[in-house]
């Protein structure tokens, strides 16, 4: 019943944004905090603060540890990115706004990708010493092969080429503050929307758990879909208690079916 509803608001929505979170790309294996099993099992997520990262080799020798970990692990899309990235190209949401970091959404086709918490595909210098959360490097950036081949090489901490700072992934870290031109593209996006979907969230973590909030305020209709409760499913106007990979392409079915039989009428 949810996936019919949802397929209906899909179609009749003139600006929809999707809401992206963990649990979209635990499909793909990449673990969230609270998964059992995976990487963080092995490593504590509290232990990777911007604060710590700048003040300890150790901290930071152990981050790429495991960054590299995830990262050979190779993960790909799955359906639910491939659908997101398909309903874009058809015209049926106008972007995603997404608290991911592994890139997933574009390597799915998405062209539109809002990245609050920032993203590990990129690495940059943050500076010798940065203070109050923001980094302030020289203006070093690069994928993030760059660091893998240092690392694979048998580097621990690779240093800043052009200026010897710290060299830290394109993520936004517990304590760092996030960036201001993302913050403002996703505002954007969320208060010209009239039907946002969040995927995958525990909304929660906020600032970005606040944006389904911001988008109900200025008239937007709100769809929930995850496989469990959230603080905001009593205020949704639906939602479809399931795995993103499961619902979204049955949706998808019933929209290409709909205009399948509008066509034949």
């Amino acid at each position: 019943m949810g996936s019919t509803e949802l397929a209906a608001l899909l179609a009749d929505a003139r600006s929809c944004v999707v809401f992206t979170g963990a649990g979209i790309s635990t499909e793909s294996g990449i673990p969230d905090f609270r998964s059992p099993g995976g990487v963080w099992s092995r490593y504590d997520p509290r232990d990777f603060t911007f604060s710590r990262y700048v003040r300890s080799p150790e901290v930071r020798e152990l981050s790429w540890r495991m960054r590299y970990e995830l990262w050979q692990s190779a993960p790909r899309p799955n359906p639910a990115h491939r659908v997101l990235a398909d309903l874009e190209a058809r015209g049926l949401i106008v972007g995603v706004i997404t608290q991911n970091i592994d890139g997933l959404h574009q390597d799915a086709g998405s062209r539109r990708v809002v990245e609050i918490h920032g993203s590990s595909r990129d690495v940059l210098c943050i500076g010798a010493s940065p203070r109050t959360g923001t980094p302030q490097g020289c203006g070093f950036k690069a994928p993030h092969e760059w660091a893998y081949e240092l690392l694979e090489a048998g580097a621990l901490d690779p240093p800043c080429p052009e200026c010897g700072g710290i060299v830290k992934t394109g993520t936004v870290s517990f304590g760092q503050n996030l960036y201001p031109d993302v913050l403002e593209e996703a505002g954007a996006l969320t208060r010209g929307a009239d039907l946002l979907v969040a995927i995958g969230s525990s909304l929660q973590v906020h600032p970005a758990a606040g944006i389904p909030t911001t988008a109900q305020e200025a008239g937007a209709a709100l769809a929930i879909i995850n496989d469990e409760p959230t603080p905001l499913d009593d205020a949704a106007d639906l939602v479809v208690r399931g795995r993103a990979g499961e619902v979204l392409p049955e949706v998808t079915r019933m929209i290409d079916d709909d205009n399948d039989r509008s066509r034949s009428e």
